[in-house]
């Protein structure tokens, strides 16, 4: 099948043909699309989004966290043949994935994605990716802009992705699938965790 440039459609095998060092690549549409460089604003984001969450969460289930998740940052996902993403942040239940995988990229599909969102690449996220995630039966899916210091989060309907919530700088809030934590809105943007977010 050829892309929308009459070109060969691009696949996993194309993907894993860049050397690892420079495969900060996806297969968005067939087309390899390299990922735009994270800013301060993003990196801080997604580092504090994963810092808050695998405490919690990445862990065996039982104890005194809920655990029951592998949460990952950056690794490849093969969602469809022509559509191999990297998310910002990726988790699986481990009901579904005991262990890590060790193939790239993933085949398993996720039950939770949040892309941090960049000025650059800012569409990808919110309009070509979706469709796709749905398809795929992602049941939950964040979004996170750094700029307007925003949380959304979206449960999986069969029509499309259903607008939980979207949380400002100022709010704390119990997210889909992660309801068991109390997250903090602000420590995303910059601001430190503290004991409530914990609870």
């Amino acid at each position: 099948m050829v892309g929308s440039q009459g070109k060969p459609r691009a696949t996993a095998s194309d993907l894993l043909g860049i050397p690892e060092a420079h495969r900060f690549h996806e297969i968005l549409c067939g087309e390899l699309v390299q990922k735009a460089m994270p800013s301060a604003k993003h990196g801080n984001a997604q580092g504090a989004l994963v810092a808050e969450l695998r405490g919690p969460f990445n862990r065996k289930p039982g104890g005194p966290r809920p655990g029951g998740w592998w949460i990952l940052t950056e690794v490849q996902v093969s969602l469809e043949e022509h559509e191999v993403f990297r998310p910002d942040l990726v988790g699986w239940r481990r009901e579904r994935m005991a262990d890590l995988p060790a193939e790239t990229p993933i085949a398993l599909r996720p039950d939770w994605v949040c892309e941090v969102l960049s000025p650059a690449n800012k569409r990808n996220d919110t309009v070509h990716k979706r469709p796709v995630y749905h398809r795929a039966g992602v049941p939950h899916y964040w979004i996170v802009d750094p700029d307007e210091e925003t949380l959304d989060v979206y449960r999986r309907h069969e029509d499309g992705y259903l607008l939980l919530l979207t949380a400002e700088r100022t709010d704390r809030v119990r997210a889909e699938p992660f309801e068991a934590f109390l997250l903090k809105v602000s420590v995303l943007f910059g601001d430190d965790a503290d004991d409530e977010s914990q609870d």
